[in-house]
């Protein structure tokens, strides 16, 4: 049965807003911390912790047959990529980590990219690009504009950088459940007519990979790699519409 879309109420969106802090925090404290020579479950076991001290629960481990707080993809894994005690972080690698948090029933989700100490210019400029890209999409998460808006605030800057979007993941409505309609294309679509309204809650996460858009999956049924084995990056907000313009819920301050 397709699910309906549910407006947020202002009450909704700062609840909303109270489990996205938590991911705020959790990415203010990995930027204190040296991320080479740690395994990725470590990563994962460090923000799970910070989690269920914030009174949370990791909203990624209600999706069915996944057993994680996190997502951490590195280099050139595009998307969920799965904690391993056997995956090390090594200098000048470059780490996603995607996070969800659920607290008293309200789901929030956030990404960022880390630099793991010194990389190289190509990866730095790729991600300044991934995040300024998403800085595009959520101006253009108005009320009275089009969904689509998002996406043609996206793809034509990040193709004037060289770069390409990912167009096998998109963003989602989060706030009652970790995935909530509408998808929300980060490339540019003529054919949608859904409108931006006041308390639409979305997930914003252009995925912006180093040369082809193309995506491949590993054998464990979850992960996506660059065809080509080239750098990817991503950063994710959790953002409400109001009448006052887009709201930004997993802020970092």
């Amino acid at each position: 049965m397709k699910k309906e879309l549910r407006l947020k109420t202002s009450d909704d969106i700062k609840r909303i807003g109270e489990s996205g802090r938590i991911i705020a925090e959790i990415f203010k404290a990995i930027n204190k911390i040296s991320l080479p020579d740690i395994s990725t479950l470590e990563l994962n076991d460090f923000i799970e912790n910070i989690i269920h001290k914030s009174k949370a629960r990791p909203s990624f481990k209600t999706v069915p047959d996944y057993s994680h707080a996190t997502c951490i993809s590195v280099n050139n894994e595009v998307v969920h990529g799965i904690p391993s005690k056997d995956k090390i972080i090594k200098k000048g690698d470059i780490v996603k980590i995607d996070i969800g948090v659920v607290k008293s029933g309200y789901f929030s989700d956030g990404c960022w990219t880390f630099a793991a100490e010194y990389i190289s210019g190509e990866a730095e400029n790729l991600i300044n690009t991934a995040h300024e890209a998403l800085e595009l999409g959520i101006e253009a998460a108005c009320p009275g504009g089009k969904l689509q808006d998002i996406g043609f605030s996206i793809e034509p800057f990040v193709e004037s950088r060289g770069y390409s979007i990912v167009r096998d993941f998109a963003g989602h409505g989060v706030g009652f459940a970790v995935h909530e309609p509408p998808p929300v294309p980060h490339y540019s679509v003529k054919k949608i007519n859904t409108r931006l309204v006041e308390g639409m809650v979305l997930a914003i996460e252009p995925i912006l990979n180093e040369n082809s858009p193309d995506v491949r999956y590993l054998d464990n049924g979850w992960t996506a790699v660059t065809e080509d084995g080239k750098l990817s990056a991503q950063f994710e907000h959790t953002v409400a519409v109001t009448k006052h313009g887009p709201v930004v819920l997993t802020e970092l301050v």
